[in-house]
């Protein structure tokens, strides 16, 4: 039962990951393709989670909290670049 639901969740998490990318590229505005991206870095954090779980290690987990926190730091970044044109004030 379990190997059938995670092969669900990574399945519709790739589905998630593609429409993610189209809107990352096909974006109308700035801000919709940072939103995308930003969305894709939970995307893939999820799709490690699921893939720790099918494998039954902790290394996934610790992957996974890594991309995260480079994920808000990268996201951070690119609003304050957008908004007031440098990074370094």
């Amino acid at each position: 039962m379990l190997s059938t639901a995670i092969l669900v969740a990574t399945t519709l998490v790739c589905i998630s990951l593609s429409l993610n990318l189209w809107r990352l590229f096909l974006g109308p505005s700035r801000p919709d393709r940072i939103l995308a991206l930003d969305t894709m870095y939970i995307n893939s954090i999820a799709l490690i989670l699921l893939f720790g779980v099918a494998a039954g290690t902790r290394l996934y987990f610790e992957a996974a909290l890594l991309i995260a926190m480079l994920g808000f730091v990268s996201t951070a970044a690119m609003c304050k670049y957008i908004l007031r044109g440098d990074l370094i004030e």
